[in-house]
């Protein structure tokens, strides 16, 4: 299996468990809860029972996490067998396999933090790992060191792109450019494979806007934050389920949730349009002065292009944030779950 190593890890001795309500030292054993976002991974979803399973139990003899920690699976609207693999998974192993189906598609994002509310406050640590297994599991020991040592975020970071496409190589380099000029704090080549601490996932939960970007968000969680690299594999069944266009709206969503950048720049862009149009407008005039264009031309037709343009593109994003805020002020949930494998728990949401 491909290698992996922390980069950072912070020593702190003790922390604040608001999720057991007392101050002490780090469990020996934490409690661990895995929690694993499924859309129409019928196909995977046999060969991810099997190595995740198998992986947990591992960790278990290997005293690195507690003998009752367990796997959350949350189907997220899936159309095929995926909820019923679930339930057949957790009836075999009630202990060990859990599942949340929630009433209809919400993405990935509202899918994933379904299940963080599910384990928060009935666990020490989570790890957030795709369905398709393409994150080396080997890494969430080096997760699980990191945390130990006083992390309270642990973030899996890709080492390389070279199995991706060039197309999705430069797409992804240039939209870390660009979230960080817009000003917003991601980590590159950082998903959704990470391990969260209790603190940190009740630091989530204050967070209550619906248009939530985890991503983005993950980063100001904690302070105390490290970094596990590992190399990206291949997926060994079923197709992905994040085409590109899921991918572009990701990243609007990202950058429309955290910053007013845009909004800026429509302003900047106003002011370059208007001098602009001081030119022009002196250079329509000399030009009729002249007799060089034809009459009424210029003054008209260009403006025209300029300052329609220019409305277009301003209106259009105007009306995203204030199509986000009028999200926003229904309050309507992030999510609705629908049923559970196990009534142990309760998601709440907040």
């Amino acid at each position: 299996m491909p290698s992996v190593c922390v980069d950072k890890i912070f020593e702190i001795e003790q922390i604040t468990r608001r999720g057991a309500g007392a101050k002490g030292r780090r469990p020996v054993q934490p409690r661990l809860a895995l929690v694993i976002p499924c859309y129409n991974e019928e196909d995977m979803l046999p060969i991810t029972f099997a190595k995740i399973g198998a992986f947990l139990q591992a960790l278990v003899e290997q005293g690195l996490c507690a003998p009752d920690s367990y796997l959350v699976f949350v189907d997220d609207g899936s159309k095929d067998r995926t909820w019923s693999l679930i339930v057949e998974r957790s009836a075999s192993e009630p202990d060990r396999f859990r599942g949340i189906k929630l009433a209809s598609n919400v993405g990935h994002q509202n899918a994933l933090l379904s299940g963080l509310f599910y384990v928060t406050d009935h666990c020490d640590i989570s790890v957030s790992i795709d369905a398709d297994l393409q994150d080396d599991l080997n890494a969430i020991q080096e997760m699980i060191a990191a945390y130990q040592a006083g992390a309270e975020l642990v973030l899996g970071v890709r080492k390389s792109r070279d199995t991706d496409t060039r197309f999705k190589r430069s797409s992804a380099r240039g939209f870390y450019k660009m979230m960080k000029w817009m000003g917003v704090n991601l980590v590159e080549d950082h998903a959704d494979f990470r391990l969260m601490s209790n603190v940190a996932l009740q630091n989530l939960m204050q967070y209550r806007e619906r248009n939530l970007f985890l991503r983005g968000l993950i980063p100001i969680l904690h302070q105390d934050i490290a970094f596990v690299y590992y190399d990206r594999l291949e997926r060994v069944a079923g197709v992905s389920k994040y085409p590109l266009s899921k991918m572009l709206m990701l990243a609007w969503n990202g950058v429309t949730s955290f910053s007013i950048k845009p909004l800026r720049v429509i302003t900047a862009v106003g002011l370059l349009v208007f001098g602009c149009s001081l030119l022009m407008t002196l250079y329509a005039l000399l030009g009729s002065a002249v007799g060089r264009v034809v009459p009424g031309w210029t003054s008209t037709v260009i403006p025209i292009y300029l300052i329609g343009g220019l409305n277009m593109s301003a209106i259009g994003v105007l009306g995203e944030y204030i199509g986000k805020i009028f999200i926003e002020v229904k309050r309507r949930p992030r999510f609705v779950v629908d049923r559970l494998t196990t009534e142990r728990n309760a998601v709440d949401e907040p």
